[in-house]
């Protein structure tokens, strides 16, 4: 059995998810396309990148991600590094023929995502950006109802990122609510990913026009560095510094089908935990998804009887829906961290059989295009051509 040898760059919140993802895949999707090595996790704090690698099964650390890239030593690079950390650890991957899993959104900007697509083209290695979403059995059930026609012409596409985590004004200013580092607020973390799952199930966008809003100026300087989600802990000197991404991005868009599209991502919604959620309108039907009941999907038929006519509610767990039969029996449900479990099985099985993988690299600077282009929007206040 071929063996992919991975090196890992960050092990905080995604480090964590993609790391239980390789000793996962191979045990459940058995037996594998391709046995995962787990061979170096990258972070800059020796002592805990030390503590993470014996947790999780990392055969070695490294505190420099150059040393890891050049070592000869990987077949992949996973880049699960804040947004500041991807343009040059992939390009510089890319350019090693290494194939790269990167952490969503791909970049900062437009410009970088750009930039890695076009290395990873010149370069013929494989790339794939962890639009992890689009690897729920319900998502890929929606998908398989709206390709077979079941809700005929899509008509509106609403969709909703909402999290409450920052509402507090005494929540430090961790790294993704600085500019230089995350490049936008929710917008990059929250509306990337129900872009990318609006462009997977309808296609393109055509045009945006946007509103966005910082409720909190200042937040205090956290007591490390302010790097991953786990550093909720502002310093005791309590200095201030600017928040210098959005809180809230709303947007309206037009599809190249016709269809109307809304979007809205905040962490400012008191009470949504991770509510991530969508509405699709069709002429024969509707769909309706929400993440925190990710095993459920509701469908609505109009050609249904007129007498049971109404909204079902589809447990997706069945063994017939995709990646299920590999996990429990029928209703018997899966969670949040099998998205990425999904991931690794997809992506292994295109580097083992040199298949095409998706979202890749293109796939997410059409992400970071649309992205781009409601923040020109807001500047200008005018809708802006994708």
């Amino acid at each position: 059995m071929k063996k992919i040898k991975v090196g890992m760059l960050g092990y905080s919140f995604m480090g964590r998810a993609h790391s239980n993802a390789y000793n996962q895949m191979p045990k459940f999707f058995y037996p594998p396309p391709a046995e995962p090595v787990k061979e170096i996790v990258c972070g800059r704090t020796k002592e805990n990148v030390n503590s993470f690698a014996k947790q999780f099964g990392w055969n070695q650390v490294e505190t420099d991600w150059k040393k890891m890239i050049d070592s000869d030593k990987i077949d992949l690079f996973d880049n699960s590094g804040p947004n500041n950390m991807h343009l040059e650890p992939n390009i510089a991957a890319a350019e090693e023929g290494i194939n790269i899993f990167c952490e969503k959104p791909l970049a900062r900007n437009l410009e970088e995502a750009e930039k890695m697509a076009t290395a990873v083209r010149k370069n013929d290695v494989k790339a794939m950006c962890a639009f992890n979403y689009r690897r729920v059995p319900a998502i890929q059930l929606a998908k398989k109802l709206i390709d077979e026609g079941y809700i005929g012409d899509i008509y509106h596409w609403r969709a909703v990122y909402l999290q409450d985590w920052i509402t507090d004004p005494d929540f430090p200013l961790v790294w993704r609510l600085r500019q230089d580092v995350a490049g936008s607020g929710p917008h990059g973390d929250l509306n990337a990913h129900i872009v990318d799952l609006s462009q997977y199930l309808l296609g393109g966008i055509k045009e945006v026009i946007g509103m966005e809003k910082t409720f909190i100026k200042e937040r205090p300087l956290p007591s490390g560095a302010g790097v991953g989600l786990g550093d909720h802990t502002a310093s005791e000197e309590r200095k201030m510094g600017k928040v210098t991404v959005d809180d809230a991005v709303l947007f309206l868009a037009k599809f190249n089908n016709g269809a109307l599209g809304s979007f809205e991502a905040t962490r400012f919604a008191t009470g949504r935990r991770n509510y991530n959620c969508f509405e699709i309108n069709g002429s024969k039907g509707s769909i309706v998804w929400n993440l925190e009941r990710m095993n459920e999907l509701e469908f609505y038929s109009s050609e249904d009887p007129a007498f049971a006519q109404g909204f079902r509610t589809i447990n997706v767990t069945e063994g017939i829906h995709p990646y299920v039969n590999k996990w429990w029996p029928s209703g018997h449900i899966i969670g949040w961290e099998h998205t990425f479990t999904h991931e690794v099985y997809d992506f292994f099985n295109a580097i083992a059989k040199d298949l095409e993988i998706h979202p890749n690299f293109d796939d997410a600077v059409k992400v970071q295009r649309v992205l781009e282009h409601v923040k020109d929007s807001i500047k200008s206040n005018s809708w802006k051509s994708c």
